[in-house]
């Protein structure tokens, strides 16, 4: 599959706790090293910039589409060109975050969707180096809960 990623992880705290980690724009940025401007807020604008190592020229824009505590947020966002200049003009992706208890803990899905949209030439890139991204964020997300 193409059009989209799926990831899962099961973290060893509670529902709660776990939504604080995606829902509070600090403690999400604290994980996705990413400097957030204000509160997720549905229907706005999330504006920042990245900090992760060898991204921090890549300014960091998404729109908040649902926030359904505990359980969903859910938010778009667009991709970046092969020169790292972030691509408005294309369409975004949607990025949904799921909770579900698991016995004491929590399983994160993470399901970011709509790859198929993108132009031809920037697909495959824009899908490879997400589901990286994606990998490492559940292995981070487990040490800022787990921990």
């Amino acid at each position: 599959m193409t059009d989209r990623i799926v990831k899962q992880v099961v973290l060893r705290a509670p529902v709660e706790r776990v939504w604080r980690a995606i829902s509070d724009h600090e403690e999400f940025g604290a994980w996705f090293r990413v400097l957030l401007d204000q509160p997720f807020a549905v229907g706005a604008e999330s504006t920042g910039r990245m900090t992760y190592p060898g991204y921090e020229h890549v300014p960091w824009k998404a729109r908040v589409v649902a926030m359904e505590p505990p359980r969903r947020l859910a938010f778009e966002w667009p991709h970046m060109d092969e020169q790292q200049a972030v691509r408005e003009d294309w369409p975004w992706t949607l990025v949904e975050f799921t909770l579900e208890p698991q016995g004491e803990g929590t399983r994160l899905t993470v399901v970011e969707s709509g790859f198929d949209a993108l132009p031809a030439g920037a697909r495959d890139n824009s899908f490879r180096l997400n589901e990286r991204g994606w990998t490492e964020q559940m292995e981070n997300i487990s040490a800022h809960v787990d921990g």
